[in-house]
C-alpha cells in the first residue's frame, strides 16, 4: 500500500500483504521484507481495536494459510524476525530505533497470523506450517520442528534479556502477547489439554534453562507497572504537518511503505480504563498465570509452577536449594507493595492466592509484615462489593482470608491495628474500628448476602471457617461487630424455625395424600443446623478463650438471650450450649443484683467486673477450632478455565471470536 493510504478498509488490497499471502515464494533475503516491515501505527490497545484489524485482514490470513504449504512464506517471515532479534540487545543499548522497529513489526505480523492459524488448524498442522520451505513446497525435512521451537525460545530470550526501555516496551509487550497466543490452544478445547506440542517445547529442551529468569522477569514486569510510553516512542518523532497520520521515516528506510494507518488516530488517547494500568504488567501477569497452571508433563512437574512456589526474598542469605532447580530471588518488599496496590483485578488476587498457598517463603514474609492492613483491606473491599464481583474473584479473596487466619499471630495482630474512617463501608459510619472487627463485619455480611442470594454452601463453609479460626483470638470486638455476630445467629435461628415448620406441614400433608412426593426438608434442616452449630462453636470459642477481652459480645449475648433458649435442649446443640447458657445465667444474675434501669456504660462495667470474677474452670473446654484450606484433588479443572477466562476478558489487544471458544461458556467469565 502506498504511503498516502491510512484506512483499515484498504488493507485487503495492500500490495505487500497480497504478495506475502500470494502464490510466489519469497526468500528470507529478499528486499521485500524491508518494505513490508517499514510501517508504523499505534499498536491496538483494546480487543475492539484488534477486532477491527482482524476483520480487515482475515482474507489475507486465510490466503496465507492456504498457500503457505507451497510458498513457505510464514517460515521465511519467522526467519527474518529471528535474524533481526540477534542484535536487539545491542540495538537497545545503542538506541537503534530502526532495528527494534522492524523487529517489532515482524513479530506483530507473526502474532496476527498465529492467532488466525491457531483458531483454525490443529497443532500438528501449525507445526507443519513452520516447516514448509520455498524450494520444495509441501515437503519438510529433518529440521521440521526446529523453527517453531526456535521462535518460542527466541521470544523467551527477548523477554528476559532485552532491557525494558521506552523504545523496547512495544516489542517486549508483543513478545509476551505472542507467547499467550501460542498457548491459546486451550481456548478451543473443552477438555483440559494435558499434552501439547507447544507445552512440550516450553517444559523441556531449549526453553527449560530460561524458566526461572522468565518467571522472575514476568513478576518484575508486574511489580514495576511500567506505563506504556507515548505513541511513536519506539519509532520516530511524530510529524505535526496538518495533523496528518504519517510518522517521519528516517533516511535509509525503504521507500515502499505498505501502510501507515491508525486505529482511532496515531497518538490518540487510550481508553480511560487503560490509562490507569500497564499493558505490559497486565499481559505479563496473565502469561505467568497461564504458565503456572500448565498441567505437569508425564515425566516431569511443571517447572514454571516449581519456580513460583520456591522463589525467595533477596534479603534471604541462605543458599538456594538444589532440590528446587528453578528457584530464584526477588525483592519481597516490592512484590508485597504491588500485590497490595493491584487487588482490583482478578489476576492479581489469583497471584496472591497462589503465592500464599504454594510459596511458604512468601506466606511467612506476608504474615510477618507490620502493615498487614495494606493487604487485607483491598481483600475485604472485594468481599464487601460482592454484588459487583464475579464468583471466582470472591472465592479467591475468601480463600486468601482463610489461609491468613490459619496463623494465630495474624489473628492476634489484626485486633491491634486500629483503622480510621472506612469510607467504603456504607451500612454504618465507622470512625474507628480494629482491622479484626472490620474483617468480622465483612465476612458476616458475605454470609448474609449468600443466604439471601446465591445460597452457595461452599461460600458459607469458608466464611465460617475463617471466623472459627479467628474466634479464640477475638479481642476488644467493636460493639457493631458483636451485634452482627448475634444478628447472624438470629437470622439462622429464624431460618431454622421456618424450615422446621415447612417440614412439619409437609409431613402432615403427606398423611392425606400418599401420591405427592415430599420435598427434601430433612436435607435443608441438616444444612442449617450445621451452620447454627458452627456459629455456636464460634461464640463458645470466644467466650472460653477471651471472655474478659470482649464485653461487647457478652452485652450483645445478654441483649438477645431469648434467641438461645430453644437450643438448650436440642440434641444437636446441648453440649455446646452449656458454656453459653452458663455465661448468660452468670451475667444475668449479676445485672439483676445491680438493680433496674442500668445505663449501657454501667452494664458494660458490670460485665467487665464479672468477667474477672467468673471462674475459668466452670467453662467446659472444647477442641480448638482450626480449619485449614485444602485444594481440591484436580485443581486444574477449576484454575485453567478461570485463568483463560481472565485472558479472554482482560488481555490487552487480544480478540477471539466468542463463537470459537470451547473451554468455557461466555457467560461464565
Amino acid at each position: 500500500m502506498g504511503a498516502n493510504s491510512s484506512s483499515i478498509s484498504e488493507l485487503p488490497d495492500n500490495e505487500y500483504l497480497k504478495k506475502l499471502s500470494g502464490t510466489e515464494p519469497i526468500s528470507e533475503n529478499d528486499p521485500f521484507w524491508n518494505q513490508l516491515l517499514s510501517f508504523s501505527f499505534s499498536t491496538p490497545t483494546s480487543s475492539a481495536d484488534l477486532k477491527l484489524l482482524e476483520e480487515a485482514t482475515i482474507s489475507i490470513c486465510t490466503s496465507l494459510v492456504e498457500k503457505n504449504p507451497r510458498t513457505g512464506n510464514l517460515g521465511a517471515l519467522v526467519k527474518v524476525f529471528l535474524s533481526r532479534t540477534k542484535e536487539l540487545k545491542i540495538s537497545a543499548e545503542c538506541q537503534n530505533h530502526l532495528f527494534i522497529w522492524q523487529a517489532h513489526n515482524a513479530l506483530f505480523i507473526i502474532c496476527c497470523l498465529l492467532k488466525v492459524l491457531i483458531s483454525r488448524v490443529s497443532e500438528e498442522e501449525l507445526q507443519l506450517h513452520f516447516t514448509y520451505e520455498e524450494k520444495t513446497p509441501g515437503l519438510y525435512g529433518a529440521e521440521r520442528e526446529d523453527l517453531l521451537e526456535e521462535l518460542l525460545c527466541c521470544l523467551i530470550q527477548l523477554i528476559v534479556e532485552i532491557p525494558l526501555l521506552d523504545i523496547t516496551y512495544s516489542i517486549s509487550l508483543e513478545a509476551v502477547t505472542t507467547l499467550l497466543v501460542f498457548l491459546s490452544w486451550q481456548l478451543f478445547h473443552k477438555e483440559i489439554l494435558r499434552e501439547s506440542i507447544v507445552h512440550r517445547y516450553l517444559l523441556h529442551g531449549r526453553c527449560l534453562p530460561y524458566t526461572s529468569r522468565l518467571v522472575k522477569t514476568l513478576l518484575y514486569n508486574f511489580i514495576r507497572q511500567e506505563r506504556s510510553p507515548p505513541p511513536g516512542t519506539h519509532v520516530f518523532q511524530q510529524q505535526t504537518d496538518g495533523g496528518g497520520l504519517l510518522y517521519g521515516i528516517a533516511s535509509g528506510v525503504a521507500t515502499g511503505l505498505w501502510t501507515v494507518f491508525t486505529l482511532g488516530g496515531v497518538g490518540s488517547r487510550a481508553a480511560p480504563q487503560l490509562e490507569q494500568c500497564s499493558p505490559l504488567a497486565n499481559q505479563s501477569l496473565l502469561l505467568l498465570l497461564v504458565l503456572a497452571n500448565l498441567t505437569d508433563a508425564p515425566d516431569a512437574p511443571n517447572p514454571y509452577r516449581q519456580a513460583i512456589t520456591s522463589f525467595k526474598n533477596t534479603q534471604d542469605s541462605s543458599a538456594l536449594s538444589s532440590s528446587h532447580p528453578h528457584t530464584f530471588q526477588i525483592n519481597f518488599n516490592s512484590l508485597y507493595t504491588a500485590l497490595c496496590e493491584q487487588q482490583r483485578s482478578d489476576q492479581a488476587t489469583l497471584l496472591l492466592y497462589m503465592l500464599l498457598h504454594q510459596n511458604g517463603n512468601v506466606r511467612t514474609y506476608v504474615l510477618a509484615r507490620t502493615d498487614i492492613e495494606n493487604l487485607v483491606l483491598p481483600i475485604l473491599e472485594i468481599l464487601y462489593h460482592v454484588e459487583e464481583r464475579n464468583s471466582h474473584h470472591v472465592y479467591m479473596a475468601l480463600i486468601i482470608l482463610l489461609i491468613l487466619t490459619e496463623d494465630d499471630g495474624f489473628n492476634r495482630s489484626i485486633h491491634e491495628v486500629i483503622l480510621k474512617n472506612i469510607t467504603w463501608y456504607a451500612e454504618r459510619v465507622l470512625t474507628e474500628i480494629s482491622l479484626g472487627s472490620l474483617l468480622i463485619l465483612v465476612v458476616i455480611r458475605t454470609i448474609q448476602y449468600n443466604m439471601t442470594r446465591t445460597r452457595d454452601k461452599y461460600l458459607h463453609t469458608n466464611c465460617l471457617a475463617a471466623l472459627a479460626n479467628m474466634s479464640a483470638q477475638f479481642r476488644t470486638l467493636h460493639q457493631y461487630a458483636a451485634q452482627r455476630i448475634i444478628s447472624l445467629f438470629s437470622l439462622l435461628s429464624k431460618k431454622h424455625n421456618k424450615v422446621l415448620e415447612q417440614a412439619t406441614q409437609s409431613l402432615r400433608g403427606s398423611l392425606d395424600s400418599s401420591d405427592s412426593p415430599l420435598p427434601d426438608y430433612a436435607q435443608d434442616l441438616n444444612v442449617i443446623e450445621e451452620v447454627i452449630r458452627m456459629m455456636l462453636e464460634i461464640i463458645n470459642s470466644c467466650l472460653t478463650n477471651s471472655l474478659h477481652h470482649n464485653p461487647n459480645l457478652v452485652y450483645a449475648l445478654l441483649y438477645k438471650r431469648e434467641l438461645f433458649e430453644q437450643f438448650r435442649t436440642h440434641p444437636s446443640f446441648q453440649d455446646i450450649m452449656q458454656n453459653i447458657d452458663l455465661v448468660i445465667s452468670f451475667f444475668s444474675s449479676r445485672l439483676e443484683h445491680a438493680g433496674a434501669e442500668l445505663s449501657v456504660e454501667r452494664v458494660l462495667e458490670i460485665i467487665k467486673q464479672g468477667a474477672v470474677a467468673l471462674p475459668k474452670d466452670r467453662l467446659r473446654k472444647f477442641p480448638e477450632l482450626k480449619f485449614k484450606y485444602v485444594e481440591e484433588e484436580q485443581p486444574e479443572e477449576f484454575f485453567i478455565p478461570y485463568v483463560w477466562s481472565l485472558v479472554y476478558h482482560s488481555a490487552v489487544a487480544l480478540y477471539w471470536n466468542p463463537h470459537d471458544i470451547q473451554l468455557f461458556t461466555m457467560d461464565s467469565g
